[in-house]
């Protein structure tokens, strides 16, 4: 898709000097929104649903005058896009998330990109909430479409990096017990967790009737292990001092990585679970991209940027 391409798209290092939270979500979707009214490809934001009568007030724009022919009343084409969507945002703020090797860290990254989605679909009139954690939930904000309710949103995700440790559990434990009401989730980390506890407490969440989407913050250092030099490595969580020498480990530590992102993809797999990876040097509006191909995607395979959908991984 052509309003994918990365050369439409903001260098995220350019937002990321910007201080306002909210300013730079804003920024990225009117961005996206211009890329997308561009392109010749409006498939998955206009598309059609239903019809339903016609009330005094409705757009006429959309009526279908072909179906008017024929049964002498008048109907609206409804699209997928004015269906009122239930979003939770869980974004991870622990430690391993402080981590940056290009002048920004996971946690920015991750906040901006939750502020995204939360801008946009607070403009879809959609109710969109939050929740924050590192060991535990810090704040929880519930879905809603109501003046300031977005101003809230954005308070919370600039708190601070805090807690020792990424634990998975406990905080999905705490959505699956507040959030009853089914709608979309999207977990917004890094999961640096082991993998069976991932696959238990999301399959909670899926047991409870929700439609989930793995949003995977990686830093590309994390990804290629490109370090040159042997040196002390402090892990963020448990504050060790670890000396290492790249040439050696390098191998062993990219098997043990893919091993690792190997699981997940088969557990979302299983579970029926949209998952894709986001490099933080990666421009932000992706994150938008997966948003509205999981919301829309039906059942059909989605791909972007070589990524396909953890439900199509394990074919």
């Amino acid at each position: 898709m052509s309003a994918t391409s990365s050369s439409n798209f903001i260098d995220p290092r350019t937002l990321m000097r910007i201080k306002s939270l909210q300013l730079r979500a804003k920024i990225i979707v009117q961005g996206f929104l211009t890329g997308l009214h561009r392109s010749p490809h409006h498939g998955f934001s206009v598309e059609f649903s239903e019809y339903r009568q016609y009330t005094p007030g409705d757009d006429p724009r959309y009526l279908d005058w072909r179906l008017f022919a024929r049964t002498d009343r008048y109907y609206l084409k409804r699209f997928q896009e004015e269906t009122n969507l239930r979003c939770h945002l869980v974004v991870d703020l622990s430690r391993s998330m402080g981590y940056g090797s290009i002048g920004y860290t996971k946690v920015e990254y991750a906040r901006t990109a939750a502020a995204t989605l939360a801008y946009f679909l607070a403009m879809q009139r959609d109710a969109v909430g939050l929740a924050t954690f590192d060991e535990r939930i810090a704040d929880y904000v519930p879905a809603r479409y109501r003046p300031g309710h977005l101003h809230r949103l954005m308070l919370c995700l600039e708190r601070a990096v805090a807690g020792t440790s990424t634990d998975l559990a406990s905080p999905l434990e705490q959505v699956v017990a507040t959030v009853r009401k089914r709608g979309m989730l999207v977990l917004i980390s890094d999961l640096l967790a082991p993998t069976d506890t991932l696959r238990t407490h999301l399959g909670y969440l899926r047991s409870q009737g929700h439609e989930v989407v793995l949003l995977r913050v990686l830093d590309p250092a994390e990804v290629e292990f490109d370090f040159k030099a042997a040196a002390t490595f402090v892990d963020l969580e448990s504050g060790r001092d670890l000396y290492i020498d790249p040439s050696e480990a390098r191998e062993t530590y990219r098997k043990n990585f893919s091993r690792h992102a190997t699981e997940i993809a088969r557990a979302c797999s299983d579970l029926g679970i949209d998952s894709y990876q986001l490099l933080t040097s990666q421009p932000l509006e992706l994150a938008l991209f997966d948003l509205l191909q999981s919301r829309l995607r039906g059942g059909r395979q989605v791909v972007r940027g070589g990524n396909v959908a953890a439900r199509s991984a394990s074919s």
